[in-house]
């Protein structure tokens, strides 16, 4: 009997290390506007070429072109261009106030606004969205006040949660955004249960799932497929493909599946692939994937094709196991760029006139920050009172923890 070769496991790599040349060959992007529009109520085997293309809709000119454009007017992309302007800015200040000391733990979305930008503008009042810690833009763009986020952010004495939840992870039920979960992937089976409860009380309202490229590897991911598929609930599976989980990259979650899309094949699940950083190309995907779970025809599965341009948190060096220069060279550029460069193009917007925009913004920004400070900040000011722990979790609190909160003092 011959003897067998020992068995040995594959352990992906990434095409390069730090101190390498960036290298995104493996990328493959078609032309913008060479990707057809399939009519909302299409099958979902007529469709499984989508998973493996991307669809987009700007140009290397900034022109918005092929059958995914216009489902903004010029009006509506500068005020999507303003609210990304916002979000960076944003991210700007309360890193800079981590470095500071002023609170714990910070997450950017620097390269990737225009995802949650945009799908939030797809969204109606009552939808809900079930995110991660990277889609602050869904607030944002929703006119949440950026001062509440603050407060949640140095857990002050104005922190809308009281102090029970961690830096960034937001919560607001009336702006649709459900509270963040430190447990990756739990978002994604809330999401289809949120969305199947909506169906059974023959509700209107949609939900929105959210998770990183490198959570899809959670069970949780696979099981809310499972349920999606199964009960066709009115959901839309978002996948932020941003190329990296904290340290690892996208090869490892992603398996043999060719790309994340794919996953929902196996599912029956329809599912596309976006360009994540064209603004217009988004918002037309979460305009037709929302449609077709409002007009009760089940699920829809997004793989947004990004790149995560920041540090994966405050937590994090990225230069440890990328190149510095891999930002650069990411190939689908910078959406806020290329936004601002479409609405010059079409005359919509002018280069002086975004500088001034973002002086504005920041003026904007900077005033929040100081309103937030005012009521308090990780290391000075009052802080929420420890008798909020006993708070707000019965509708009548029980005689035990009554006692509880008395022998604490309080």
């Amino acid at each position: 009997m011959a003897e067998t070769a020992p068995l040995r496991l594959n352990v992906p790599e990434p095409e390069v290390r730090p101190g390498g040349k960036p290298d995104f060959s493996n990328v493959k992007i078609p032309k913008a506007g060479t990707v057809d529009r399939p009519p909302v109520d299409v099958a979902p085997a007529d469709i499984r070429d989508m998973a493996y293309s991307i669809i987009r809709v700007l140009n290397r000119k900034g022109e918005a072109v092929g059958p995914w454009s216009g489902t903004l007017t010029p009006e509506e992309a500068l005020s999507g261009l303003r609210d990304m302007m916002r979000v960076r800015a944003f991210d700007r200040r309360m890193l800079m106030a981590q470095r500071q000391g002023k609170t714990s733990f910070y997450m950017q979305c620097l390269g990737e606004e225009a995802i949650a930008c945009a799908f939030r503008k797809a969204m109606e009042d009552g939808d809900m969205n079930f995110p991660t810690y990277r889609q602050q833009g869904l607030l944002i763009a929703g006119g949440y006040p950026m001062v509440d986020m603050m407060n949640q952010i140095y857990s002050n004495t104005h922190d809308p949660i009281k102090g029970r939840q961690l830096p960034v992870m937001y919560s607001s039920k009336s702006h649709g955004f459900f509270t963040i979960s430190g447990n990756l992937a739990t978002q994604f089976v809330q999401a289809v249960g949120w969305a199947m409860a909506s169906a059974i009380r023959h509700d209107t309202k949609i939900a929105a799932a959210w998770i990183g490229d490198g959570s899809t590897a959670e069970s949780d991911f696979h099981a809310g497929l499972v349920f999606a598929s199964t009960y066709k609930a009115p959901v839309v599976l978002n996948i932020v493909n941003n190329q990296w989980a904290i340290s690892t990259f996208q090869g490892i979650a992603r398996g043999g599946s060719g790309t994340f899309a794919a996953r929902g094949h196996g599912f029956g699940i329809p599912s596309l692939r976006v360009d994540g950083n064209d603004y217009l190309a988004v918002h037309a995907v979460a305009k037709w994937a929302t449609e077709r779970a409002r007009k009760n025809l089940g699920p829809v599965l997004v793989e947004y094709v990004t790149y995560r341009a920041a540090a994966h948190s405050t937590s994090d060096d990225p230069s440890a196991y990328r190149p510095k220069e891999e930002t650069d060279a990411w190939p689908l550029g910078d959406p806020v760029e290329r936004l601002k460069n479409h609405l010059v193009a079409v005359g919509a917007w002018s280069p002086e006139r975004h500088k001034q925009a973002e002086a504005e913004i920041d003026a904007e920004v900077l005033a929040a920050q100081k309103q937030a400070e005012s009521y308090g900040t990780l290391h000075s000011g009052p802080k929420a009172s420890p008798r909020d722990i006993f708070e707000d979790v019965y509708d009548t609190m029980p005689p035990n923890l009554r006692r509880q909160r008395q022998e604490a003092g309080y």
